[in-house]
């Protein structure tokens, strides 16, 4: 459906997505609730993935060092007929960004196929994934994780042709602190490295985009790593920045996050509208916080298939 805008002009690409999991697993989601629970949403979803280790068809290089820090590390998914080694077109590129409260989370845990299932999915839509790590609080504070971010699409840009990958078409995707992070990449010209962001579009997965009280108040990671000072909020939030940004904007959240996720995403949508920059904006009916990144690359498509009309798009 369609949302006005201020300007008559922009209209925002909206998708509800229909709600397609098995209905035991939807059951089981709405009895644990506005919840961010990822070992019981992970239960639910392991066996589901697609692809299991070893991965057929698909090379992965691994614990790739993108910067200086010991946490400046990415793992790169490609086809095992890399487009260098055929003469087939680059493929567009997704980076992600994993989420963790800005205090926690990895790119891979040994045995778990999270977040590898995102780059199997971008491989087998094709694309070449790129799954980074990055600083985290309380040791490096803002705007440590979009500094990072930062050096990460460099690296990308340097690198992935060789790999098969199009550095004029790299997608950045964040989920959670991830996207807190994605977005203050994308908001300000001082973290990024590559003319112009970089950038051939940003995807925000139940980001964080504008501090408040209430916000510091509902979400207490938050103030962990972008400090409490009211007189920094204009400073440190990423809404403003994002509504300048020429770089196309995805957003998206789940109806099981935490209240205050769905109202940062909506009050984000609000206001690129409001500029007249609506963006495409998707909401999950019958998602969780984790189960909207968990479902990729399982028999449950809603969220991937929004990703992808997006991608394909630009």
């Amino acid at each position: 459906m369609a949302i006005a805008c201020a300007s008559l002009a922009a209209t925002v690409a909206t998708t509800v997505a229909q709600a397609q999991m098995a209905p035991d697993v939807a059951e089981q989601l709405k009895a644990l609730g506005r919840v961010i629970n990822p070992p019981a949403t992970a239960a639910l979803y392991a066996a589901r993935v697609i692809d299991k280790e070893p991965y057929a068809g698909v090379r992965v290089q691994r614990d790739m060092a993108y910067g200086s820090d010991p946490r400046h590390l990415l793992d790169v998914f490609v086809p095992e007929a890399a487009a260098s080694e055929t003469g087939s077109a680059p493929r567009p590129v997704l980076v992600f960004v994993h989420g963790g409260a800005f205090t926690r989370g990895d790119r891979r845990a040994p045995g778990s196929p999270f977040y590898d299932n995102l780059m199997l999915w971008a491989v087998r839509n094709g694309m070449v994934g790129v799954n980074i790590t990055y600083r985290l609080a309380p040791k490096d504070l803002w705007p440590a994780g979009a500094q990072d971010v930062g050096l990460a699409v460099r690296w990308v840009h340097e690198h992935i042709a060789a790999r098969g990958g199009n550095p004029a078409k790299v997608f950045l995707m964040g989920h959670s602190a991830g996207a807190a992070h994605v977005a203050s990449y994308v908001a300000d010209a001082r973290f990024q490295q590559v003319p112009g962001a970089g950038l051939a579009g940003a995807l925000m997965l139940s980001g964080l985009y504008q501090l408040s009280p209430e916000l510091l108040g509902a979400e207490s990671a938050v103030k962990l790593y972008f400090g409490d000072d009211p007189a920094r909020f204009t400073e440190r939030s990423a809404q403003g920045g994002l509504l300048r940004t020429p770089v196309p904007l995805w957003v998206g959240y789940a109806q099981l996050d935490p209240p205050a996720f769905e109202a940062q995403a909506l009050g984000l949508k609000d206001a690129l509208c409001a500029a007249g920059r609506c963006p495409a904006f998707a909401a999950f009916p019958g998602h969780s916080h984790m189960s909207e990144i968990y479902s990729v690359n399982t028999d449950d498509a809603q969220v991937s298939h929004a990703m992808l009309a997006f991608v394909r798009a630009h």
